[in-house]
């Protein structure tokens, strides 16, 4: 999905979900190094940051600088998962987040950091503002689309797809157009599709192919096609592009191939990231491997780091956590019902009917089982787990 190029940076501290047993650290200077992040000074990305914050400190009040900046923080993000590259890019536009009126240039980045945040309403705003200003935007219809899929807005989204069309390639198009498709029982022809232009756009840019080829993998997977599921991910895997998205969705495929020694492997350099560490806990603790203790304790510590700063944005992560790892079935249903409230793709219903099933709670998982069945969404998976759940009703 577009927002998971995204669907990134997680957790809340709901009730008494989470353990805190220690005090915030309060550093002793602003000289103190807190931590360094994974970049080493020479690197071209690096330089280029360098450059931008040098040319913001020169010139404060200039919203195009601001822009490139924040926008160059949030691909970052994306990129690796790694949410503190959000903070750095609302640092950026610190002058211009909270002001009702802003210059044209912000309101896409504005826009993205207000949904990474959950805060949908404010985004669509800001995307919408975005394109009174320039109706061509691609990029603010594709996150529009985005956050109607999160919202299970299908028609909405596929609006936003009709109108980027005139102004995308085909390719971009056609995968905005197979992802609402995918979602609403239409998994084949969208598959079909989806593979077909991918097939005749060969010259696209590589991040295009990765987006594409992960939509394909997990469209083959739902099938009930692991051979050519595996396929599309390792063709994305082989664009050697960083994507924290791929790396999450091949780890949970081949978590569910039981296949837990190479997710492992895949993911032993990304426990920065809160989601691939989530991946890797599980693959270990499947593993019985001793590090599995310093994984699970290392995502209570974050879980409730972010309690603390009273973020909302990793329900769906936690809950699963909860389940799976801590075992606590009536906290995962908490966090899950919660998490529902604003997000409701596929693997917000999953989460809400595996713990409610895992807690006995029929009652719980009725408004994910309402959303299968309107929305049509194909996967066999999640449909056994409907009908476990539907036969403790009876």
């Amino acid at each position: 999905m577009f927002l998971r190029l995204l669907h990134l940076a997680f957790a809340v501290l709901l009730g008494a979900s989470l353990p805190v047993s220690a005090a915030p650290f309060v550093p002793a200077s602003d000289a103190q190094v807190l931590e360094r992040l994974p970049m080493a000074p020479g690197d071209p990305i690096a330089r280029e940051l360098r450059r931008l914050r040098t040319e913001l400190a020169a010139q404060p009040g200039n919203a195009d600088i601001a822009s490139r900046l924040a926008n160059r923080y949030f691909e970052l993000a994306m990129a690796d998962g790694d949410p503190r590259y959000v903070g750095y890019a609302e640092a950026a536009l610190a002058p211009w987040l909270g002001r009702g009126s802003i210059p044209p240039s912000l309101h896409v980045i504005r826009g993205l950091l207000r949904q990474y945040r959950h805060d949908f309403a404010g985004a669509l705003s800001d995307l919408e503002a975005a394109l009174g200003a320039d109706g061509s935007n691609v990029e603010a219809r594709a996150w529009r689309a985005a956050i109607f899929m999160v919202q299970a807005r299908y028609g909405n989204a596929r609006a936003e797809c009709a109108a980027l069309a005139p102004y995308s390639s085909e390719l971009f198009a056609t995968g905005c157009f197979a992802y609402v498709d995918a979602t609403t029982g239409k998994t084949r022809a969208a598959y079909d599709t989806l593979a077909s232009a991918l097939q005749r756009n060969t010259s696209a840019p590589a991040r295009s192919k990765l987006w594409n080829l992960t939509r394909l993998a997990e469209m083959a997977r739902r099938l009930g096609e692991p051979a050519a599921a595996e396929k599309h991910f390792r063709a994305a895997l082989a664009l050697g592009l960083t994507d924290n998205f791929l790396l999450a969705a091949f780890a949970d495929f081949l978590l569910e191939q039981n296949r837990p020694r190479e997710v492992v492997t895949l993911l032993k350099d990304w426990a920065r990231s809160d989601t691939l560490l989530l991946r890797l806990a599980l693959a270990e603790a499947r593993l019985s491997l001793p590090s599995s203790e310093k994984r699970i304790q290392a995502l209570e510590d974050r879980f409730a780091e972010a309690g603390l700063r009273g973020e909302q944005l990793h329900l769906q992560e936690e809950a699963r956590f909860r389940l799976y790892l801590g075992k606590n079935a009536a906290g995962a249903l908490k966090l899950a019902e919660a998490n529902w409230q604003s997000q409701r793709e596929p693997r917000d219903a999953a989460i809400l009917i595996a713990a409610a099933l895992a807690a006995r709670n029929p009652k719980a998982a009725k408004p994910a089982l309402d959303w299968l069945e309107e929305s049509g969404f194909e996967d066999r998976e999640l449909r056994r787990d409907a009908d476990s759940i539907k036969a403790l009703s009876r």
